[in-house]
């Protein structure tokens, strides 16, 4: 006799949860997803232990997911190098400027085209989304930057992507989904829309908040392209450009990578890229625990109209 059968006769409703085929699902989906995971993580891994390994290793392709030949000698040469440090902090200061600027002007196209009194909202939700799908390319971006007055300095990086329309689209469903009443109640006490979208409605909107910083974030940190087209002065680069100059392994005078390879030893230079790598990862990984709670919560609520 059967769990099921034997629940059944004794008048107990057994639930999907305690069947055989949901806990052969349940195995079967715990060891793939091990299995997907495993795959992922064994890149990362595999740059870890060549940051960590003996140039003679890397070579001889020795290293996989553990260090051989262990030698710090590439992380104290990158700590002494000024250009390596100067890239990142122009990263984290166009991350934090970026990600700022993103979500106030996100946060507030999104709860304006919310409203569906709004005059015009379908206009604007319609020119948003036409964005999605015709872009001007890259010379007329150029050209534009450059007639802007933007070109070499940091706001060529931080303004033209100033708002993701995915983003957008997520924060808005979300607003909408907010209850009317909480809003009504707060027109009755005296506020203003201003009032009511800064102390009603982003206090209730913390899950796609977070994850909308999340987004910004990231497409910030690892953003290259743009300071590649639009950056010629190097004290401005960011470190992904520097990394990218770094991998793609440029030789002019500037190119960041021909610098750091200038002031290195060739007893280094064939694990110089593993240890940037892993040193530009180091802010997202720590930033990423505290959000992540949200990241799923914020998307589905965002998602789904209800």
């Amino acid at each position: 006799m059967t769990v099921s059968s034997v629940a059944a006769g004794a008048g107990i409703s057994v639930g999907p949860r305690d069947t055989r085929g949901y806990r052969a699902f349940t195995a079967v989906n715990t060891v793939v997803l091990l299995v997907v995971c495993a795959v992922m993580l064994y890149p990362f891994i595999t740059v870890v232990a060549q940051s960590f390994s003996s140039p003679g290793a890397i070579k001889a392709g020795l290293v996989n997911v553990w260090p051989v030949g262990f030698n710090l000698d590439t992380y104290r040469a990158v700590a002494q190098n000024g250009t390596f440090w100067g890239a990142y902090g122009n990263t984290v200061l166009y991350t934090f400027l970026g990600t700022t600027i993103a979500m106030v002007l996100t946060t507030t196209f999104a709860y304006a085209i919310s409203k569906p009194h709004l005059r015009g909202r379908s206009v604007l939700i319609g020119l948003a989304v036409f964005t999605m799908f015709f872009n001007g390319g890259i010379v007329p971006n150029y050209v534009l930057i450059s007639a802007l007055g933007m070109k070499n300095t940091m706001w060529a990086v931080i303004l033209p992507g100033a708002i993701s329309v995915f983003n957008l689209l997520v924060m808005k469903a979300f607003f909408e989904n907010l209850p009317r009443e909480l809003e009504e109640a707060a027109q009755i006490d005296g506020l203003g829309w201003f009032g009511i979208f800064c102390r009603i409605v982003l206090p209730l909107s913390k899950p796609v908040v977070a994850t909308m910083v999340l987004f910004y974030s990231v497409a910030y940190w690892n953003d290259w392209f743009a300071a590649f087209l639009y950056l010629d002065k190097q004290e401005l680069f960011p470190v992904t450009l520097f990394l990218r100059n770094l991998i793609a392994g440029a030789s002019t005078t500037a190119s960041e990578g021909a610098a750091v390879a200038g002031t290195t030893t060739a007893a280094i230079s064939a694990n110089i890229q593993a240890v940037t790598m892993i040193l530009t990862i180091i802010p997202i990984l720590c930033v990423y625990p505290f959000v992540q709670r949200y990241f799923v919560s914020g998307v589905m609520l965002g998602s789904v109209k209800g």
